[in-house]
């Protein structure tokens, strides 16, 4: 166990029903935080994970709500009521989707919501609490971009894109807040073990563990690493892929 002096007390996730963040929300209980705001879209997801987490560590205190990802207002309304409770010494913004390219490519509308959800959103949620952490001087936080972001790729570029935004985005964050003791880190998980990427399975695709990479986050928002690649080998992986020839690149089918 860890020391519990040591241990950030206060933390709040957004997109808590994802899988990588259901289980940096256990990482976190088991480290010893006292107090966890869950912040996710449907309230019946949320109420299984906050009753696991209970479980798990019965002396945990944990807030749920439920809000509308896409509005601004309702973004800015949400974040205002969960820093009024307190300054929190985490947040992490995790919620996304995994878009179906070809139909992106297909609908607009389809297109439009996952660029939302995916890029629009999590950058939103992040300017929101950065407001707050900035006037406290205090805190770290964290959002999870993805390793599609990197480099746009025929497979999956409009998800590539949206998290290619928040990429940028989140290192203007960063350069803002240079030499402020507000941390900025920017998650980038290769692709993980979770419901969002079952059918990736079923087609035989080799996915990290979700218990790995959740850890590998926790640990490198902990050292406030500016960029956590989880899991680690993929920042090689990627600083490949983003130096390859372009006439080497487009012969490659990913």
């Amino acid at each position: 166990m860890a020391n519990r002096s040591n241990s950030p007390q206060r933390i709040v996730i957004i997109g808590a029903t994802s899988g990588i963040a259901e289980h940096c929300a256990r990482r976190w209980a088991q480290q010893g935080a006292s107090h966890l705001t869950l912040v996710a879209r449907s309230e019946d997801k949320l109420a299984l994970i906050a009753q696991d987490l209970r479980v798990r560590r019965p002396a945990l205190h944990i807030d749920c709500q439920t809000g509308d990802f896409t509005d601004p207002a309702a973004i800015q309304l949400l974040v205002d009521n969960i820093t009024r409770e307190g300054s929190p010494d985490i947040v992490l913004i995790a919620h996304g989707t995994l878009p179906d390219q070809s139909l992106c490519q297909q609908n607009l509308a389809i297109n439009a919501d996952a660029l939302m959800i995916n890029g629009m959103s999590p950058v939103l949620f992040a300017e929101a609490f950065i407001t707050h952490m900035v006037a406290t001087g205090q805190g770290t936080l964290a959002v999870i971009g993805s390793v599609a972001g990197d480099r746009g790729r025929k497979s999956n570029y409009v998800y590539g894109a949206a998290k290619g935004l928040v990429m940028r985005y989140v290192q203007g964050l960063q350069h803002r807040l240079a030499g402020s003791p507000v941390k900025v880190v920017l998650v980038k998980p290769g692709p993980t073990d979770t419901a969002m990427t079952a059918h990736l399975k079923h087609q035989g695709a080799k996915l990290a563990s979700v218990e790995d990479v959740a850890n590998s986050i926790v640990q490198g928002i902990q050292a406030g690493k500016p960029t956590v690649y989880a899991p680690a080998k993929w920042a090689l992986i990627m600083m490949i892929i983003r130096h390859l020839p372009r006439f080497v690149f487009n012969r490659m089918n990913i």
